[in-house]
């Protein structure tokens, strides 16, 4: 019922996009999501004008010996709406939940433009005026900590840190994730993700990855994580090859538990 959105801070695969697919789910209302990547701008985020219609249109109008206005062409039948005036527009009865995946990899100037829907749930086109939202939307940005976010997004939210779940909620992640995965693999995969984490390892695994893990042991039909079985899947936990080899040296034995 609070108006601020919410931040979702953690190391990456901790489950800060799952958490905002949950809550979508559990409100029954759907999840409008905006990918961040840098160089990200008001054309991917918010809308964009239906350049090739437009000039059909002009070259239509000129065949038939008129000329459309500016106000013929920029309205509302040629705009093309992006994931965040879709979240301001939803009609209801319950408000979308808009999530900004990955903010930290946008840059500063597209956090300063989000700052006018976080504030008033609403955004401005210029041709068209200030669109405000009948339902403003639930929003949950995440966060993998790549950069600094800028206070004045920080003022905006309301924050929570989300850290790895411990070995029984990770074990019950997986089994819910993978049902067909076997109790004692799921255990296993658990803790041993759990000990590649204390690692120095460049990508540290998350809950994604156990759940990434755990399926390729149920396709090859692994009853028990056992060296051989770790070694043929590592590249489902492992992303980097210095990280294959930091884990090489501790051994596969200690990784499984043995």
């Amino acid at each position: 019922r609070l108006p601020q959105p919410i931040l979702l801070e953690g190391e990456a695969g901790v489950g800060k996009t799952e958490a905002a697919k949950a809550l979508a789910a559990v409100l029954d209302t759907p999840l409008v999501r905006l990918q961040c990547y840098e160089g990200i701008d008001a054309t991917e985020a918010l809308y964009e004008w239906n350049f090739p219609r437009q000039l059909l249109e002009i070259r239509l109008a000129e065949v038939g010996g008129s000329a459309p206005g500016a106000h013929d062409l920029f309205t509302r039948e040629y705009l093309i709406a992006r994931p965040l005036l879709r979240a301001v527009e939803h009609p209801g009865p319950r408000p979308a939940v808009l999530l900004v995946d990955e903010i930290d990899r946008a840059d500063d100037e597209f956090e300063a433009f989000l700052f006018e829907l976080l504030a008033e749930a609403a955004v401005t086109i210029p041709e068209l005026g200030t669109i405000r939202a009948t339902h403003p939307p639930i929003v949950v940005l995440t966060s993998n900590r790549t950069r600094d976010l800028h206070d004045a997004l920080k003022r905006r939210c309301l924050y929570h840190w989300l850290d790895y779940p411990d070995l029984a909620r990770t074990v019950e992640i997986v089994r819910r994730r993978v049902p067909g995965a076997r109790a004692g693999v799921a255990g296993q995969v658990a803790a041993a993700v759990g000990r590649l984490r204390t690692l120095d390892l460049q990508k540290p695994p998350g809950v994604a990855e156990a759940i990434d893990w755990a399926h390729a042991l149920e396709l090859l039909g692994v009853e028990d994580l056992d060296e051989a079985a770790l070694l043929a899947t590592a590249g489902s936990v492992l992303k980097y090859r210095e990280d294959v080899e930091v884990a090489a040296e501790r051994g596969a034995a200690w990784i499984a538990g043995r």
